[in-house]
Order: structure tokens, then C-alpha cells, then sequence
């Protein structure tokens, strides 16, 4: 897969990383033309000032547990856009969906959609922690809530994505809707097979190595 760079969202959301860190990886980024540089809210504005033009800066809501208040996770999505940002991956509230609280997964969703005015919205619902039908119910609410894609895992919980999660979120969202298959994504060949069962985006930490792979093949 010769564009296989713009599948990826590189990705940085160590808590320890460092100014210095952030700038060697944006120009990474832009060296590999990767289709989304994500980063923690505190350094978009930099992503913004630094980043090669028509890569998207991508940041996050409610990371990593998904457990803020609706409220909170709304005004951190209405910061970043005012700060720049293409596009918002948030956490899923996890605890509430497996109370079969739908109404509030589904509205808290929705609120976030709109307060991203038109950006893309990925729904992280950490996929290792839902049962079958949950991962099929969450798919389902993200989709009828106005967000854009399903996103597997925040990368900071016990297993991150797998390969039949994907096909499952794919059969469940159809084929127009985004699916991320995210964490412990780190070769070419899992980011592959992750796209050949349904992913239309890989995060990953690992973007350089994959394009590496790709240069030595």
C-alpha cells in the first residue's frame, strides 16, 4: 500500500512528553505527510504553528477514561476548535453504556458532535473492556448521534485494537462510516490487515516505523 501514510493519525498522548518532543514529532509528521498528527490539548496551538498545511491536527476529549461530565467534555470540544483543531477523538462513556444507560451515552455523543461545529468526531468506546453486544450498541449510538467514526481504544487500557473488533464495528456501521482501529498498532503488516477488515484510519505511535517497513520492502 503505497498511501498508506494517509491512513494513519500519528499520535503522541504520553503525559510526560516534552516541548522538544513535540516538535521533533510534528516535523515528523509533516515529513511522512501522515493524514492527522494527534496530540494532548496543551500543545495544539503548536501543532497548529508547526505543522506542514493539509495535515490535520487532531486532539482529545475525556482521554483516557471517557468518565467526565457531559459538560466538561463539551466546552474541552468547543477549546479545541477555537484552538485550531480538525478533528476531536473522545472518550465514550464506558461505565454508563454498560449500565444500559443509552440515553446518556447517545446525548452526551450528540452534544459533543455539535459543539465540534461540523468537525470530524471519532468516539473512542475501548473496545477490550465491552462485551460483543456493547461494542455493537456503542457502534450503533455513534452512529446515531452525529459523530463520524468508531474508534476502537484510547491505547491507555489492557488490550488495544484487534482484528475482530474491526470487522465486527464495520459490519455494525456499514460501509460508509469511519472505524480506527487504535492501539498497539505497530507494523506494517497489523496496519494493513487492520485496513483490509474495515479500518479507514490507524492511530498508532508507530507511524515512522510502519513507513519504514514500507521503504525497505
Amino acid at each position: 500500500m503505497k498511501d498508506i501514510n494517509q491512513y494513519i493519525d500519528q499520535t503522541i498522548l504520553r503525559p510526560d512528553a516534552t516541548r522538544g518532543e513535540i516538535l521533533a514529532f510534528l516535523e515528523g509528521v509533516s515529513e511522512h505527510r501522515f493524514f492527522a498528527a494527534v496530540v494532548n490539548p496543551c500543545w495544539v496551538p503548536i501543532a497548529a504553528s508547526s505543522l506542514s498545511k493539509g495535515i490535520k491536527i487532531c486532539s482529545v476529549v475525556g482521554f483516557p477514561l471517557g468518565a467526565s461530565s457531559t459538560n466538561t467534555k463539551v466546552f474541552a470540544a468547543e477549546d479545541l476548535v477555537q484552538m485550531g483543531c480538525h478533528e476531536i477523538d473522545m472518550v465514550m462513556n464506558i461505565g454508563k453504556l454498560k449500565d444500559k444507560d443509552f440515553k446518556y451515552v447517545g446525548q452526551e455523543i450528540k452534544a459533543v458532535a455539535k459543539a465540534c461545529q461540523g468537525r470530524v468526531v471519532k468516539v473512542i468506546i475501548e473496545t477490550c473492556l465491552l462485551t460483543r453486544d456493547e461494542k455493537i450498541a456503542a457502534a450503533k449510538l455513534i452512529t446515531e448521534n452525529g459523530a463520524h467514526f468508531v474508534k476502537t481504544s484510547t491505547g491507555f487500557s489492557r488490550e488495544g485494537a484487534k482484528v475482530e473488533d474491526v470487522r465486527l464495528l464495520r459490519s455494525t456501521v456499514g460501509s460508509d462510516f469511519g472505524v480506527k482501529a487504535s492501539g498497539g498498532v505497530r507494523t506494517y503488516a497489523e496496519a494493513v490487515q487492520f485496513i483490509k477488515v474495515g479500518a479507514n484510519r490507524i492511530g498508532t505511535s508507530s507511524g515512522a516505523a510502519i513507513m519504514s517497513e514500507t521503504q525497505h520492502s
